[in-house]
C-alpha cells in the first residue's frame, strides 16, 4: 500500500519539476495545559462572563462561548501531520494543495528556536492570508537559499506575526 502511495506521488509530480526538498510538520501546534493555565484562564472567563452579564452585553458572551467551543473541539484534534515539498515549479503542502511561484508574492523565514522555526508566505492574491509553515528540523538556510531562486524575500520582516505570537503565547 505505501509504495503505491508512493507510485502515486511520484506520478503526479512529474508535472511539477523536480522534487528538491521535502519535509513534514503538524497542522498546528499541540500544547501541554498545565492545572496553573488551566485555573488562569477559567478565573479570566469567568470574569468576563460577568462582565458581560453586568452590562448586558450578550454579543460577549456569544463570542466567549463559540470561543470555549472552538477551543475544546481544537484541543481534542489531533494534529494532522502535513507534508512540504518544495518544487521546481512550486510548493505542495499536503495531498492537494499546490501553489505555483507565480502565486507566491513574498517569504519570510523567522528562526528563534526552540520556539519559533517557520517559513511565511505572502500571496499575490490579498484575499488570502500569510501562511505559516513549521520548518521542524530543517536548515533555514538551505531553506532561504532555495527559495531566493524562485521568489522574493522580505527582509522587513523580523518577528513572527501577532496572531502567532499571541497563540503560541496563550498556548491556544
Amino acid at each position: 500500500m505505501a509504495q503505491d502511495q508512493k507510485k502515486e506521488i511520484e506520478i503526479d509530480n512529474d508535472d511539477k519539476g523536480k522534487l528538491l526538498v521535502e519535509w513534514e510538520f503538524p497542522e498546528f501546534n499541540k500544547y501541554e495545559l498545565s492545572r496553573t493555565w488551566l485555573i488562569v484562564m477559567a478565573i479570566i472567563g469567568a470574569g468576563l462572563i460577568i462582565f458581560s452579564l453586568i452590562t448586558s452585553n450578550y454579543l460577549l458572551l456569544l463570542i466567549i462561548a463559540i470561543f470555549v467551543l472552538i477551543y475544546i473541539i481544537r484541543h481534542r484534534r489531533e494534529p494532522k501531520i502535513m507534508d512540504c515539498m518544495i518544487f521546481e515549479d512550486g510548493m505542495q503542502l499536503g495531498e492537494n494543495t499546490f501553489y505555483e511561484w507565480n502565486d507566491i508574492d513574498k517569504f519570510w523565514i523567522i528562526y528563534e528556536p526552540p520556539e519559533v522555526k517557520s517559513l511565511y508566505l505572502s500571496f499575490k492574491i490579498g484575499l488570502r492570508p500569510e501562511m505559516a509553515i513549521s520548518l521542524e528540523n530543517q536548515n533555514p538556510v538551505e531553506i532561504r537559499g532555495l527559495l531566493k531562486q524562485f521568489i522574493q524575500e522580505d527582509l522587513e520582516k523580523e518577528n513572527e506575526s501577532f496572531s502567532d505570537g499571541l497563540s503560541r503565547m496563550m498556548k491556544l
